[in-house]
């Protein structure tokens, strides 16, 4: 197995990971956004009011977006795993 070879299935790996978890953490994002605007608008500064909608954003996230999240998780292994004889050599 190559030097070149090596840093390809660490790139994969890695690009794999950044889109598998983008939805999660772009909803991450932008439920702390809203939230925060809320509590400023609001003067509530309450720590359970910001975790307890920021949760249950994720966790309905984690809900929608949990088949294709799959998919590309089996895509990638699948792909990983599909190219054994070359990682052989």
């Amino acid at each position: 197995m190559t030097s070149q070879l090596v840093v390809e299935i660490i790139r994969d790996t890695l690009m794999a990971t950044f889109w598998i978890s983008l939805p999660l953490l772009a909803v991450g994002f932008i439920a702390g956004i809203v939230i925060s605007l809320v509590q400023i608008l609001t003067s509530i500064q309450d720590p359970g009011f910001g975790s307890v909608p920021r949760l249950a954003a994720f966790l309905a996230a984690i809900f929608i977006f949990m088949p294709w999240m799959l998919l590309k998780l089996i895509s990638f292994t699948t792909h990983l795993l599909g190219n054994l004889e070359r990682y052989a050599r």
